[in-house]
This record gives C-alpha cells, sequence and structure tokens, in this order.
C-alpha cells in the first residue's frame, strides 16, 4: 500500500515537471503580469494612503482614495496590454524576426489569445474596483456637504465659496443627490461609458455567446472604440484635487490641521489651494492604440488589393473550397488569413486556414458552413442553392495576412504529432500538400531552422533523419489522427490522402507519415456496408490503403508506442478540434514525456485564432 502512495506521489512530482517544461514560459509571463499588477496597485495604496498633499482629500474620502487610485493604475496598465496579443501583424514579426522567438519558444506566441482573456479579466477586476470606490467617494463628497458634518471635515467642503478660494471637494451644495451630480461632470458621463462598454464587451465574449451568433461578438467587441476614447479622456474632469506643492510650502498640514477655524485670519496657516491631478491615461494607451490603428490601416491596403476567385467547389458534406490568387501572396504550411466579403458585411473579418501548399500557384481555403456568415457566404457563391455562379457573377473577397500559427512550427521537431477532428483538419491539408510535393521533388530535405541546430539537435538522430528524409522502417516522422463524425467530410480530404499515398509508395517513403482516420459516428446500414467489403485491399469509405477505425482512438496506446520509437526525442504535438479533446491531449503530454532531460518530451501545440 505505502509503494503505491509513493509511486502515485512519484508520478504526480513527474507530472508537475513536465508540466513546468512544457509551460514554463506562459507561467513566467503570467506571474510577471500578476506580479507588475500586485507591485503597480501596493506602491499606487501606499502612496495615496501616506502622501501629503492628499491629507485633507483622505480626510473626506478616508482608504476609498488608495483604492481608486491604485485601481486607477493597474487598470492603465492592462489596457495598454490589452490590444497587444491581438495585434496579429506584430506578431507574426516576432514570429519571423526574432531569433530569440525559434524552437519551443515561439509556440507561445500562439497563446496570444490566453493572454487576451488574461488581461481583459484583471481589466473587469480593476475596473469593478475603481467603480466601487468611487461610488463610496461620491456618496462621501455629498455627505461632508450635509448640516450633520462638522469640524475639518466641513471646513473643507466650504473651500472654494469665497473668492480667491480653489475647493477639495467637487459637490458644492448638498440639495443634488449623487445621480446628478454624476451625470454632470466627465469623470461621471466618461466612467459611465466605460462602464456599458466593458459590460457588452465581456458579456458578448463568452463562448456560449460566440457559439451562438460570432456576429454579435464581433460588433460588440468594436465598442473598444469608445471604451479607448472615454478611457483617455475620462480624467479630465480631475475630480480627485490634492494640495498644490506651492499651498504646501505655505501652508503646514501637521501644524493646521488642529487650526482650521484660523485658515482665514492666521499668516502662517493660509487656506489651502487645491487643484486635480493631470490625466494620465492617454500616456499609457497612447503607443498601443497607434500600433493597432497601423494595423487596421495594413488591413485596409490589403482590402484594396485585388483578389481573384479562380476556382470554386461545393462539398455535399457542407464544405465550401475556394481557390484565390493575390499578387506577392507568400505563404507557409499552417498559416490562416481572414477573409471579408463586402457583400455580406463590410466589418466582418473570418479567420480560415489556408490549405493550399506553397509550391502550388494559388491558395485555398476550406469553409464549412457553420454560422450567419458562414450560410450567408455559401449563399452568394451558389445560383439556386447547389450550383456554382458564373465568375463574373462571384462575390467580392478581401483577404489580410497571412498570419502565423501554432502549426508553422511543425518542421522545428524531430518528429511531430497532427491531431485533427472534424473540419480543424484544414490546417494540416496544406502540409500534408507540403510533404507531398517534397515527396516529388529530388534529394528533398526538410531543412530546420537554424536554432534547431544550435539547440543541439544536430546530434540526435531523428533530426538527421527529418533533415534528409531518410527513414527506419520503424519509426515515421510525421504522425497524423483525423476523428470525424461524418463520412462524407472524408470526401475532399482523402482524395490528397490518396495522391500522398501513392506518391509516397512510390518513393519507397511510405513509413515518413503514419496516418489514422477514425470514424465516431455510423448508422446501421454503414455497419452493413462496411462489413460487406472489410476484406477489400482498399477501405471502403476513404478508398485508401489504411483501413479507417471506428470508435475514438486511445491516446495512451498511442502516446506509449510514439514514446516507445522515439525515446530521446522533442515531439511536436499539434492539434485542431474541441476542448474536451485539448485537454486530453495536454494530459497525455504530460503523462508520456521524461522527467529526464535526455528522454523525450512531447511539447503539444493547439490551433486558435
Amino acid at each position: 500500500m505505502k509503494e503505491r502512495i509513493c509511486q502515485q506521489q512519484e508520478r504526480k512530482t513527474v507530472m508537475m515537471g513536465c508540466w513546468m517544461l512544457n509551460e514554463s514560459v506562459s507561467v513566467i509571463l503570467a506571474l510577471s503580469w500578476l506580479g507588475v499588477n500586485l507591485y503597480l496597485f501596493i506602491d499606487t495604496f501606499r502612496w495615496y494612503g501616506e502622501e501629503e498633499s492628499f491629507f485633507y482629500t483622505r480626510v473626506i474620502l478616508g482608504s476609498t482614495l488608495a483604492w481608486a487610485r491604485a485601481s486607477a493604475v493597474c487598470l492603465n496598465f492592462n489596457c495598454m496590454l490589452i490590444l497587444l496579443p491581438i495585434s496579429r501583424n506584430l506578431i507574426s514579426f516576432i514570429r519571423g524576426a526574432s531569433i530569440c522567438c525559434r524552437g519551443p519558444w515561439r509556440r507561445h506566441l500562439d497563446k496570444n489569445l490566453k493572454f487576451h482573456k488574461l488581461v481583459a479579466y484583471g481589466i473587469a477586476i480593476n475596473a469593478t474596483i475603481h467603480i466601487a470606490a468611487h461610488l463610496c467617494n461620491l456618496e462621501r463628497y455629498h455627505l461632508s456637504q450635509s448640516a450633520e458634518a462638522e469640524g475639518l471635515l466641513a471646513a473643507l467642503s466650504k473651500l472654494g465659496d469665497t473668492p480667491n478660494e480653489s475647493y477639495i471637494n467637487p459637490i458644492r451644495t448638498s440639495h443634488t443627490n449623487t445621480t446628478t451630480e454624476l451625470l454632470s461632470t466627465i469623470a461621471g458621463i466618461t466612467g459611465l461609458l466605460i462602464s456599458v462598454a466593458l459590460i457588452l464587451i465581456m458579456t458578448s465574449s463568452t463562448e456560449f455567446i460566440r457559439q451562438i451568433s460570432y456576429e454579435l461578438f464581433w460588433y460588440t467587441h468594436h465598442v473598444f472604440i469608445i471604451f479607448f476614447i472615454s478611457l483617455s479622456i475620462h480624467g479630465a474632469g480631475r475630480i480627485v484635487r490634492g494640495q498644490t506643492p506651492e499651498s504646501l510650502l505655505l501652508h503646514n498640514v501637521t501644524f493646521c490641521r488642529d487650526h482650521y477655524a484660523e485658515w482665514q485670519a492666521a499668516a502662517q496657516c493660509p487656506v489651502p489651494q487645491f487643484s486635480g491631478k493631470e490625466p494620465s491615461a492617454w500616456k499609457w494607451v497612447l503607443g498601443p492604440v497607434v500600433l493597432y490603428a497601423c494595423e487596421r490601416v495594413i488591413r485596409f491596403w490589403r482590402f484594396q488589393q485585388e483578389v481573384v476567385i479562380t476556382k470554386v467547389v461545393s462539398h455535399p458534406s457542407g464544405v465550401l473550397e475556394l481557390h484565390m490568387k493575390k499578387r506577392n501572396f507568400k505563404m507557409a504550411p499552417g498559416q490562416y488569413v481572414l477573409l471579408q466579403c463586402p457583400s455580406i458585411s463590410s466589418l466582418e473579418w473570418h479567420p480560415f486556414t489556408l490549405t493550399s501548399a506553397p509550391q502550388e500557384d494559388f491558395f485555398s481555403v476550406h469553409i464549412r458552413t457553420a454560422g450567419d456568415w458562414t450560410r450567408a457566404l455559401r449563399k452568394a457563391f451558389e445560383e439556386d442553392g447547389q450550383t456554382i455562379k458564373e465568375p463574373r457573377s462571384l462575390p467580392r473577397l478581401a483577404v489580410d495576412g497571412p498570419f502565423g500559427a501554432a502549426l508553422t512550427d511543425v518542421f522545428h521537431y524531430p518528429v511531430s504529432v497532427c491531431i485533427a477532428a472534424g473540419i480543424g483538419v484544414t490546417p494540416f491539408a496544406a502540409l500534408l500538400k507540403s510533404i507531398w510535393y517534397k515527396c516529388c521533388e529530388s534529394q528533398t530535405q526538410l531543412k530546420l531552422s537554424k536554432a534547431d541546430w544550435w539547440r543541439g539537435e544536430r546530434k540526435n538522430t531523428d533530426y538527421w533523419r527529418r533533415y534528409f528524409l531518410v527513414e527506419t522502417k520503424t519509426s515515421p516522422l510525421v504522425y497524423f489522427y483525423w476523428i470525424c463524425r461524418d463520412p462524407s467530410a472524408f470526401e475532399w480530404f482523402a482524395d490528397l490522402l490518396l495522391s500522398l499515398e501513392t506518391r509516397m509508395s512510390e518513393q519507397g517513403k511510405t513509413h515518413l507519415l503514419s496516418y489514422h482516420i477514425f470514424l465516431t459516428s455510423w448508422d446501421e446500414n454503414q455497419a452493413i456496408h462496411i462489413a460487406l467489403h472489410w476484406d477489400e485491399n482498399t477501405d471502403v469509405i476513404t478508398g485508401l490503403k489504411q483501413k479507417t477505425f471506428y470508435g475514438r482512438p486511445n491516446w495512451n496506446n498511442e502516446f506509449r508506442q510514439i514514446a516507445y520509437n522515439h525515446p530521446s526525442s522533442s515531439i511536436g504535438v499539434f492539434s485542431c478540434g474541441p476542448k474536451a479533446l485539448s485537454k486530453t491531449l495536454q494530459r497525455m503530454c504530460r503523462v508520456y514525456s521524461s522527467a529526464d532531460p535526455r528522454g523525450v518530451h512531447f511539447y503539444y501545440n493547439k490551433e486558435s485564432f
């Protein structure tokens, strides 16, 4: 019993070590972000809690002054970061130009949307604290003007009633309610706009809303323009006021706070003067906003470029295949583009993975009809719901990209495992096509980056086998798994696999690629048909020599076998599919990665747009 407990604890330790190895960069980045937020909050909170120029302000507002200002600084910091992860051209530039982002480091760039969401949560938390603190401040300002206020509090609230005096309390009378005061100031109006915009953006970003209506998510997200404009001018009202530096030199707070009744008469205690703090939010967000504006300018420039649609194929499985050409368009396997159809919407851009290979003289996408926009696009290309329109009648398309994604790193690993579910196979189409073209070339080399060379993988036999496409008869370099529910979905992709299978057989490179197709749903008639033709040389569904598996993969067995085949390799695992599959694969990568640095290590990469 004790031995079993020790083994379980040891296994958990190994899994934790493997997880840290895989996610160390992401963990460091998240902890750094959290640490900066905590530092800014604590430092600002202490400053406003101790700063002499805000002593009289604290008399009225108490500790909520520090809560409001500390959360405001953190809010500005997160608003500075929120646009950077969605600047696709910036990320593509970093991915391609920075030598430090090669190899394992580079895959963390594909988690840009996760970081975007993390920063959004930071904005929501700090905005909630800021709003709650200022509502308390507003109520305290109002109470200090009431008849019940007395002593120093009453004296401070009356400042500004006579000439040559500056006020500290923005509420000048007790006969108004807080709502009226809130809506009569720049800070109040812009704060309300910021709050409404933030609520709309956050609520429409939930997975439930995105699945029901992606268009609702897309349009409400553009409220961010109102959000940033309001944020930039939010502090212009200067509601929170502190004592001026000149006044501090003449008015000793330590002595004069107890002699407030003599402020008008005593020369050593002149009436304190107050002013609002200069707005600073625009300084935080100016750089990222300009950068994102450049991003949109680039998109508009690409929008103006002509896109020629050379071929349209409507597959029975509800997939629309588009072949296009565009001047100076260069791509790599695994990249994606943003498509816009102005006749459907002049604002919406939707991401689609490229399914063509770089060697082809066109680029293509496969679009599954799954939402309002994709249904409208299919309808725009079809004449009567079935036949494709004449070329001159086809709608205009605009293309932005291509942009890098996780799969572009597939050749940076000695061994790669590619796993797709349903239409998630599209990112791997370009990869398999590229392999097909390389098989057609004489003395083909799959060239890895210089970073892989200097990383020391030149000593790894898997590296050299990958580099020269030299393969032993036991261990493939690319493992491909496709899990699909509908047999009709195999139609367009099976042709590619068949041609690849034939070419590899002719070239004697059948072990370069190991592919496994899993069908998870079938009816009784299909089952009978499959059983009757089971002994044929080719698969009854796909026409491939490799037979289709029925049911779901046993990932424990698959990963165990791959780890056995490549005992000391860095293996990249790439997936495109639902969250449940992603979580399972992440767990498999942790379970079957070795704690020994010289052993096998699985690095998980997920496609995300």
